[in-house]
C-alpha cells in the first residue's frame, strides 16, 4: 500500500487510489460533500488533505535538474563519514540516497507500523465508537480475536479498511 489514499464520507468508503484519482472521484460523484470527506494515507492511516482546486498535474516551471520527474532540491545534513560513503556510490549521493529510500519503501511494513496505521485511522474516525479503547488495547497486545470482537458491530467499510491497514503488504 504505497502512495494511495482512501476517502470516507461518514462511515462509507467513497474511493481509493492515488490522491488525484480520489479527488476526481469525489468531485464527480459527491461534489457537494467534499468538505465532509476524510481521506487517509493507506500506508500510515493518517489524515491527508485533498485539494479540489485545479485537479490534475500542474506543470512545473522548467529549471535546473529534473523537474519533469518531480525532483525537488532540499537540504540533507549528514556527518562527514556519511558524505564520504555516499561519494563512493554509483551515481553520486543523490542516486545512492534514492536507491536506499526505494529499497526501504519496498520492505514490508512491520507489525508495529501496521498497528500504528490502524491506530491513526481509528483515532481519527472511531474514537466515539463502542469498544474503541478496548479495541486499541487488544490491537497492541496482539489479541486478534478480541480485537475483531470489539469492532464487530462497527460499520463494514470501517472494519474492512482497518483490516486492510493491518494486512501484511
Amino acid at each position: 500500500m504505497t502512495d494511495t489514499i482512501t476517502a470516507f464520507l461518514g462511515d462509507h468508503r467513497m474511493a481509493s487510489g492515488t490522491r488525484e484519482e480520489v479527488t476526481r472521484a469525489i468531485l464527480a460523484d459527491h461534489p457537494q460533500d467534499q468538505d465532509a470527506v476524510r481521506a487517509h494515507d493507506d500506508s500510515s492511516g493518517k489524515v491527508v488533505d485533498l485539494d479540489y482546486r485545479g485537479v490534475g498535474p500542474v506543470p512545473a516551471p522548467r529549471g535546473r535538474g529534473r523537474p519533469s520527474l518531480g525532483v525537488t532540491a532540499r537540504e540533507v545534513t549528514l556527518l562527514p563519514r556519511h558524505w564520504d560513503w555516499l561519494a563512493t556510490q554509483r551515481g553520486g549521493a543523490s542516486a545512492a540516497l534514492r536507491r536506499l529510500i526505494d529499497a526501504a519503501r519496498a520492505e514490508p511494513r512491520t507489525l508495529r507500523q501496521r498497528q500504528d496505521a490502524a491506530y491513526a485511522f481509528m483515532a481519527d474516525s472511531c474514537g466515539d465508537r463502542p469498544g474503541y479503547e478496548e479495541a486499541l488495547r487488544s490491537l497492541y497486545r496482539g489479541e486478534d480475536g478480541d480485537f475483531a470482537a470489539q469492532i464487530a458491530d462497527w460499520p463494514e467499510d470501517i472494519r474492512t479498511y482497518i483490516s486492510r491497514l493491518l494486512a501484511d503488504d
